[in-house]
């Protein structure tokens, strides 16, 4: 799979018999009690180079803490709870 957190859910996107709408993708956010939330791939309207966007905010790829599909963790950024 995708090194960084924006190819991981580029190839998420683009590759066929992926699904970017079944991934989870945990997010830090201050403003939140435990200082994180999780949103579907299903959220996300567009990928750009540095964020995404979803209905309600634009995100840097930088907040992006973990990336899951199923089971699976495809991305998790080095010294994340």
């Amino acid at each position: 799979m995708a090194r960084t957190a924006r190819e991981t859910l580029n190839e998420l996107k683009w590759r066929r018999g992926l699904d970017l709408s079944r991934a989870e993708i945990w997010i830090a956010d201050r403003t939140r009690p435990g200082g994180g939330r999780v949103l579907s791939g299903a959220e996300i309207v567009s990928l750009g180079h540095r964020y995404f966007t979803t209905a309600r905010a634009t995100i840097p790829f930088y907040k992006i803490l973990k990336i899951t599909y199923g089971e699976k963790v495809l991305f998790e950024r080095r010294g994340s709870p």
